[in-house]
């Protein structure tokens, strides 16, 4: 060549063969100092986690037995009362003092405990049977709390228990009793240590009812002269008055006076008829006379009859008829389309001494009233046996 050079070109470098290419080839790494040693555990930080799960449980645990132990206090007023009921009966009395009305708990043997208001110097005790059946009763003894214990004559209804021990203090309770016009109800009354106002819940009826605990025990009774003084009497003191050999308890005695009552609440006949305006007007008829001779007002009654009626039944007759009489359960079971008689059935309780009585103390009673009008008013002509009295037990 004309460089002085070979004229033979040199082979190109070799690479050894599995070296990578240029873009593969790291950068060598610089020394940052000793590495640190891996960090242990957080032992704080374990054992508080531990500890917030610990919490949740607990409280998930305690929430739970809180609702479980409330549920156990409660009451559900409908089953208990389909339980007790059967065991709850209306006593009704013709008196010298009381005032003739109360609601009673069957506890065995046919024997009853009621308030003793209500059949203070009894001439006649009956008990009326949630089903309607009516049963004699007598006066075994009171106490000094006014708790009266009867003896029915032929109540073949379950009885109801003393719990073995008092409720808890947060265990809800009941009462059941009476109303006025003789229907069985329930209501709540709280616990021993939150209790419902007893005058919140009250009628003169309801005196003598059970108070009873979520499984139908019974744990209390309701006693008063009055519904404003009514109070319970405890389970500890029932005790006493229920056992075979009864403690605190005085023999009862019955009344001897001439004139006796029962309650004088006002009742009126329930229609088995028709509910016409004639019925209606009939219906006051009678209750007012059934309402005038339970409270003995026998002046008041006299406008109630006609003038033949009133001349063939004076003031003193009407009294000597019915001066220990107490009407009760009326029914008008039939009506004469122009109103001139009705037909009505009813109980009738009265002292066993009474004329005409032959040892018994209630009857039943079918009775029609012939009717004619006075004035515009229709008002009693004439009264008629339709059959025999019966017994009101039998």
């Amino acid at each position: 060549m004309e460089d002085g050079r070979s004229g033979t070109p040199r082979p190109p470098r070799r690479v050894p063969a599995g070296a990578g290419t240029l873009t593969q080839l790291e950068a060598p790494s610089r020394s940052s100092g000793p590495v640190a040693p891996p960090r242990g555990p957080w032992i704080f930080g374990r054992i508080l986690g531990g500890l917030l799960v610990l919490i949740v449980i607990v409280a998930a645990g305690a929430g739970a037995g809180w609702f479980i132990r409330q549920e156990s206090l409660q009451l559900n007023t409908d089953e208990v009362l389909k339980s007790v009921g059967p065991s709850v009966v209306r006593v009704l009395a013709s008196t010298c003092a009381g005032t003739g009305e109360a609601s009673g708990v069957l506890i065995d043997n046919g024997r009853i405990l009621t308030a003793t208001s209500a059949i203070e110097e009894p001439r006649s005790i009956v008990v009326v049977m949630p089903d309607g059946r009516i049963r004699r009763a007598n006066l075994l003894g009171t106490s000094t709390d006014g708790v009266a214990v009867l003896q029915s004559i032929g109540f073949d209804g379950a009885p109801l228990h003393l719990p073995p021990a008092n409720p808890e203090p947060k265990a809800e309770r009941a009462l059941v009793g009476y109303t006025a016009a003789g229907k069985q109800v329930i209501n709540a009354i709280g616990s021993t240590a939150e209790p419902t106002a007893l005058g919140e819940v009250m009628n003169a009826a309801k005196l003598g009812g059970p108070v009873v605990d979520k499984t139908g025990g019974l744990i209390g009774l309701v006693v008063g002269d009055t519904v404003q003084a009514s109070t319970i009497v405890g389970l500890d003191k029932l005790r006493g008055y229920v056992a075979p050999a009864p403690t605190g308890l005085t023999v009862g005695a019955g009344g001897t006076c001439d004139q006796s009552h029962g309650p004088q609440a006002a009742i009126a006949p329930m229609l088995q008829v028709a509910n016409t305006p004639l019925a209606v007007e009939v219906q006051k008829l009678l209750a007012s006379y059934l309402t005038l001779e339970n409270r003995q007002d026998f002046a008041a009654l006299r406008p109630l009859y006609s003038p033949r009626f009133a001349r063939g039944l004076t003031e003193e007759q009407d009294r000597a008829k019915h001066q220990t009489s107490y009407f009760f359960s009326p029914k008008l079971t039939d009506l004469a389309a122009d109103g001139s008689y009705a037909r009505m059935s009813y109980n009738v309780l009265f002292a066993a001494t009474a004329t005409g009585a032959d040892g018994q103390n209630c009857s039943r009673l079918d009775t029609k009233f012939e009717l004619v009008r006075s004035k515009g008013k229709l008002v009693i002509d004439r009264t008629s046996p339709m059959s025999p009295a019966i017994p009101c037990d039998s």
